[in-house]
């Protein structure tokens, strides 16, 4: 393996800076939102009625919403607070319950607690985790009086679900092959860090079977420190069934002052990046793309990477 020194870290993090400052703003994965349960409904002692629930608050994933930023542009306040539960009367001995409140999101979320405690997840289309429980209705065992809803501050966590992940150092020409064999249409051209953001393609057969790829933004070394889009490129490969390394056989260099990578040592560099942000991300099935070799300088590297690839040891 190919290892990270000081120097090479540092001049990555002085190119990383300022370049993905706007990008982190732009596209958003994490959300924090306050949610509050209704409170519940006041029972009624005279005749023995209880009082209703107060409503949750809930997220549930719909096929729709196909980003977390619409979730906060719909709802900017980022404040969430459910209806109260119906007070018993004489005539409505069971109180109503409080109206729910449901908010859409994409696919994919987790729900966390402030604390860092997993809630639940949405992985597929009508999948609800309710974020703020509404308060019991008033009863004898509450001196008739509905309790409070429960009160939360919740992080919404997006991590990108494909069947495919497009995994690669910047420029490696990854955006290129989503656009060719899907329906796609990410950002291409002849620089680096061309995709700041996931971008999910759709390969359609005759069969009506699908396939989802996801183009992920370009990795660079100190990835798995947070270097350059960092936890944003690795988290979305989690929940990829198979990744797909793509690697340019003529090499990379991130800029005039950094260390030209050959191909292979960005193969290694791109398996050591995913196991030291998570060790099991090793485990997961891939498939090595060796790309751009019909440039005039892949003629005579692409059979040296080749000998190399086919002599590693254990290979």
């Amino acid at each position: 393996m190919v290892l990270l020194g000081r120097a090479v870290l540092a001049e990555t993090q002085a190119v990383a800076k300022g370049r993905f400052a706007k990008v982190r703003k732009s596209f958003i994965d994490t959300l924090r939102v306050y949610a509050r349960g209704g409170p519940g409904g006041a029972g009624q002692p005279r005749y023995g009625g209880i009082g209703g629930q107060g409503g949750d608050v809930c997220v549930e994933s719909k096929l729709q919403t196909r980003a977390l930023k619409a979730v906060r542009d719909a709802f900017p306040e980022k404040r969430f607070i459910a209806g109260a539960g119906g007070n018993s009367s004489h005539k409505l001995l069971l109180g109503r319950k409080g109206k729910d409140v449901v908010i859409p999101v994409p696919l994919g979320i987790s729900v966390y607690t402030d604390s860092g405690r997993l809630i639940g997840e949405v992985l597929e289309d009508g999948d609800k985790v309710v974020l703020a429980e509404g308060g019991e209705g008033g009863g004898p065992h509450n001196g008739w009086s509905g309790a409070k809803g429960q009160v939360r501050n919740i992080n919404l966590d997006l991590k990108i679900i494909a069947d495919i992940g497009l995994v690669g150092f910047p420029n490696a020409g990854k955006s290129t092959l989503v656009s060719a064999i899907s329906r796609a249409t990410p950002k291409i051209a002849n620089y680096p860090f061309t995709t700041l953001r996931p971008e999910v393609g759709i390969m359609e057969y005759e069969d009506f079977r699908k396939i989802s790829l996801a183009d992920l933004p370009g990795l660079i070394e100190g990835a798995h420190i947070n270097i350059g889009l960092g936890y944003k490129f690795l988290k979305h490969v989690e929940r990829t069934k198979l990744l797909l390394f793509v690697v340019d056989v003529c090499g990379f260099q991130l800029s005039q002052k950094s260390y030209f990578r050959s191909a292979l040592e960005m193969v290694f560099l791109l398996n050591k990046e995913l196991e030291l942000y998570k060790a099991k991300l090793v485990n997961k099935p891939a498939v090595l793309v060796i790309n751009k070799i019909d440039m005039p300088s892949a003629r005579d590297r692409l059979p040296e990477l080749m000998d190399n690839l086919n002599n590693l040891p254990g290979g």
